[in-house]
């Protein structure tokens, strides 16, 4: 194994021991917790006119090994839900990203993280 990948491999460990929080990730009814990191990212989009506009999402990095639904390894899909608890409320976000933007991508180069994009569409109180 070369040193640059057991390098990068170590810091996605510290990052997920040291920087990460617990969120629910959440498709069609099935629920998984994983540790998320939570980041942004900026997109810079033309409107119809050509003009650029800004806009941000909230970024969750989830090692791509946790995120398993229906038994199977899967990639984030639009639509699907990351639940995140701070304190007596739950913040809803929906998977998406702006134009035509992917939803998510890899964060590293050797395709453990996933970098996924979201908008938030709700806020409840905990249960």
């Amino acid at each position: 194994m070369d040193l640059l990948r057991r390098g990068l491999e170590w810091l996605e460990r510290e990052r997920v021991k040291h920087a990460s929080r617990n969120v629910l990730y959440v498709r069609a009814g099935e629920a998984i917790q994983v540790r998320a990191t939570i980041g942004k990212t900026v997109f810079e989009i033309l409107n119809e006119s050509g003009v650029a506009e800004r806009t941000e999402t909230r970024d969750y990095l989830v090692l791509a090994r946790e995120l398993v639904l229906g038994g199977a390894e899967s990639t984030p899909k639009h639509g699907d839900q990351v639940r995140e608890r701070q304190g007596s409320k739950v913040y809803v976000y929906e998977v998406m990203a702006p134009g035509r933007e992917p939803e998510w991508r890899y964060s590293d180069l050797y395709r453990h993280t996933f970098r996924i994009h979201t908008k938030q569409v709700g806020v409840e109180d905990a249960p």
